[in-house]
C-alpha cells in the first residue's frame, strides 16, 4: 500500500512559478512509476508528467514542455513538479499518483495509487 500526499499548490499569477511535493508512504519507492496529473472544473483528469522509477525517464504532456519538470528523491520518498511560465489553463487540482513498474501510458487507469490532490490557480 502506498500513500501519497502532495503539497506546495496555491494562487499564482501568470508568468509565475510554482513547485509541487508529493510525500509518499511505503516501501520500495524506487520501483515505482510516479506521475501527476491535473483536472480543471468540468474537465476529465490528464496527464502532465511521469518519472520512472530506477531509470528514471521522463514523459511528459505537450502543453507543459520546456515550462514543467519532473524530479524524484528515492532516499526521501518525494515527487516534485517544479512549474515555470504558469497560464491560466494550468488551473486545477493537481495529483500524485503511482504505479508499480514501469511506465504503461499516460492514461489514469494505469496508475494505482492517488493522493488527494493540491489545487493550483494562476490568475491572468
Amino acid at each position: 500500500q502506498v500513500h501519497l500526499i502532495e503539497s506546495g499548490g496555491g494562487l499564482v499569477q501568470a508568468g509565475g512559478s510554482l513547485k509541487l511535493s508529493c510525500a509518499a508512504s511505503g516501501r520500495a519507492f524506487n520501483r515505482f512509476t510516479m506521475a501527476w496529473f491535473r483536472q480543471a472544473p468540468g474537465k476529465e483528469r490528464e496527464f502532465v508528467f511521469a518519472v520512472s522509477g530506477n531509470t528514471a525517464r521522463t514523459y511528459y504532456a505537450e502543453s507543459v514542455k520546456g515550462r514543467f519538470a519532473i524530479s524524484r528523491d528515492n532516499a526521501e520518498n518525494r515527487l516534485f513538479l517544479q512549474m515555470n511560465s504558469l497560464k491560466p489553463d494550468d488551473t486545477g487540482v493537481y495529483y500524485c499518483a503511482a504505479r508499480f513498474g514501469a511506465y504503461k501510458g499516460s492514461d489514469p487507469a494505469t496508475f494505482e495509487y492517488w493522493g488527494q490532490g493540491t489545487q493550483v490557480t494562476v490568475s491572468a
